[in-house]
């Protein structure tokens, strides 16, 4: 018997939002492709999702509430009724709150799901208690700033730019593996003629379809950016009358901030030998319309905000966002829906603290204030994703904080809960998803039941909510109406849009509205920025210490994230971590070896691999793994810090140092 196709879209946090056709056999997934109607991912999928039916199904899966009879952290469970579980957490929480307050109660969550429905879910019923806040800072909120910075809340260019482009830079973005589909964009525009230089760490999975690779020391890319000013100045490659017209600012730039960015300054810095910056320089300069693509690497240095406002400023000085070029670095579709509705800050009680996500260590360590006697824990895996992964442990394996978890599989957070909830894949239940690569917009539907007795995020809080006797309707609503109510506001970004098409499931492209070339205070790029604490961009030191190795937490082709752990085939063979044969030589250390990485965080075991693509001074690892696959019970975020980004309250990553030595 054939069975139904059904459209979806993918859940995960990556810019693309792909569309998806699932085929349904008697309430089972069978297969999923990708929907060549999609009008930017055309039918392509990366690794993760063409066999998606394998995560649904998965034998791992969770199908009915638990609770712990063991340790913390051993993942010992027995099962209890989805009644028993509630009544639990709303006793514990009543408790708590009438104890500590509801401060003492903190939810934690990102971008296990990216629907507009399930993502926000946890935010109106936590805001309802009054308990602290989460801000949700971990990926990349400094490369928002940094753009915001210089373009205010203008739009970005449609990706599809790219195709007019004759230059296109790919700066700190492994698009192989994280943006596939501007990457075929990108192979069309060099078909057409385009060169396409890459500007990273190393030479990553995408540098096979660069012309040109420029590997730049880490956290020096801001001072990249400011060298290639100066010579577009020297050598008179200016747009003046652009810039007299549209951009304030530059000349305080040219006065106060290039001078002291000559080629053997920034190529100290950099890495990158003089001739290397007067080529770009050169290049950049006769360019018609060069592009660039911003990557998220860059976005996880102390430095990051001000390395945007850098970068994003540089085409501006040859006027290229007249002529098809200028700078992505994502798209932003929040005003398009009245996401207050879903949100609800209106139901903010009290004036709650506000904790950062990349700090959760010490928020679970900190005994006072009040301290955190219980975490709500929902699409994340902070066990293995938070910064500083000792300290994150530590605190969850504490006895006195109550731990709910709501989940897909037994995760390393997981393991630490009292209360373990199962949760429905995306393909369980409709929502409303957006991209971040795209302007494409597209709803879905439940395509099967759910699995066992898993339910939804809202459904989680509709069973709380009644609970803890919290009756606004928000709580109770159908998914269904509130995707209505988002949708029935006029909003100029629909214009044109089919809303037929959309209703069917089909995949849809929103129209930023361009009222105002730039949309920016002032009307222009904001190059100086009056309302900032330093006006002008300059180049700020990424964080240093005396360990001779950077640390570089990278992209996996596979895996995202801790996400697709659950699959063997998607996993590599081993934790490895990769530096330049001279790195291993200088230690004695073999191809296939068994290593210990260390900083004062803490200490991780790895496989070797030594890779002449990796410059000297860099330790490369792929992905962040499940501790159940690691040897030594530790994975990277043991040595990464829980400091944060200048602006946006970001992680820094990218921003840390180790050395190495064999086990």
């Amino acid at each position: 018997m054939a069975g139904t196709i059904h459209r979806s879209v993918c859940p995960y946090d990556c810019p693309d939002a792909c569309g998806l056709l699932v085929e349904v056999e008697d309430g089972r997934v069978v297969s999923v492709k990708g929907d060549p109607e999609h009008p930017f991912t055309r039918g392509i999928l990366c690794a993760k999702m063409q066999h998606y039916e394998r995560t649904v199904h998965s034998p791992r899966r969770l199908s009915q509430p638990l609770e712990r009879c063991g340790p913390k952290g051993k993942g010992s469970f027995k099962p209890i009724s989805w009644a028993a579980a509630i009544e639990r957490i709303a006793t514990e929480w009543q408790r708590i709150i009438a104890d500590s307050g509801p401060e003492a109660i903190l939810p934690y969550s990102y971008a296990g799901t990216m629907g507009v429905l399930q993502r926000n879910a946890l935010i109106p019923f936590f805001n309802r208690m009054g308990a602290s806040r989460l801000e949700r800072g971990i990926c990349t909120p400094a490369k928002d700033e940094g753009w915001r910075a210089v373009m205010g809340e203008t739009p970005a260019p449609a990706p599809e730019r790219v195709l007019d482009s004759d230059l296109v830079m790919l700066w700190s973005s492994n698009a192989a593996a994280t943006n596939l589909h501007f990457l075929q964009l990108v192979k069309q525009a060099k078909k057409r003629g385009a060169r396409v230089w890459m500007i990273d760490l190393y030479r990553n999975a995408g540098s096979g379809v660069a012309d040109e690779v420029f590997c730049v020391r880490p956290g020096s890319d801001g001072a990249l950016a400011l060298g290639l000013m100066h010579l577009l100045v020297r050598n008179g490659r200016c747009d003046d009358a652009f810039l007299a017209e549209k951009v304030q600012g530059f000349i305080e730039l040219k006065e106060q901030v290039l001078p002291d960015y000559p080629p053997e300054r920034v190529s100290a810095l950099t890495g990158l030998t003089v001739e290397q910056l007067e080529q770009m320089a050169h290049a950049f300069a006769v360019a018609k319309a060069p592009f660039i693509s911003l990557g998220g690497g860059l976005a996880h240095y102390s430095n990051s905000a001000m390395t945007v406002r850098s970068i994003v400023a540089l085409p501006t000085l040859t006027g290229a966002w007249e002529r098809g070029g200028g700078c992505f670095v994502g798209t932003s579709t929040g005003a398009a829906l009245p996401m207050a509705k879903i949100t609800r800050p209106d139901l903010l009680c009290g004036s709650p603290r506000s904790i950062n996500m990349s700090q959760l260590g010490d928020a679970l360590m900190r005994l006072d204030d009040p301290p955190v006697r219980s975490l709500y824990i929902s699409h994340s895996n902070p066990a293995v994703v938070a910064p500083d992964q000792n300290r994150v442990l530590q605190g969850l394996a504490r006895e006195d904080l109550f731990t709910v978890v709501h989940e897909r599989f037994m995760t390393d957070s997981a393991r630490y809960a009292d209360i373990l909830l199962p949760a429905t894949s995306s393909l369980e239940y409709g929502d409303l998803f957006r991209s971040y690569g795209s302007y494409c917009v597209q709803r879905t539907c439940s395509v099967i039941p759910p699995v066992g007795k898993s339910k939804s995020n809202r459904e989680v809080i509709r069973l709380l909510a009644a609970a803890m006797d919290y009756r606004e309707d928000i709580f109770f609503r159908d998914d269904e109406e509130m995707i209505a109510e988002l949708l029935a506001e006029p909003n100029d970004w629909w214009a044109g849009v089919d809303r037929q098409a959309f209703q069917e499931g089909r995949p849809v492209v929103l129209t930023p509205p361009r009222a105002g070339r730039f949309h920016t205070p002032s009307g222009k790029i904001e190059i100086l920025n009056p309302r900032l604490r330093d006006p002008l961009p300059c180049y700020l030191e990424p964080y240093r210490d005396e360990l001779p190795l950077q640390l570089v937490t990278a992209p996996a082709l596979k895996t995202l994230n801790s996400t697709f752990f659950e699959r063997d085939e998607l996993r590599e063979p081993q934790m490895s971590i990769r530096v330049h044969p001279a790195e291993a030589e200088r230690r004695g250390l073999e191809d296939g070896g068994s290593v210990h990485v260390f900083n004062a965080l803490g200490e991780v075991e790895f496989v070797l691999r030594i890779d002449e693509k990796v410059p000297s001074g860099l330790a490369v690892a792929e992905g962040v793994w499940w501790r159940e696959f690691a040897p030594g019970g530790r994975t990277v975020n043991a040595l990464t810090s829980q400091r944060l980004t200048d602006l946006g309250g970001g992680s820094t990553f990218y921003d840390n140092r180790v050395d190495i030595r064999r086990c």
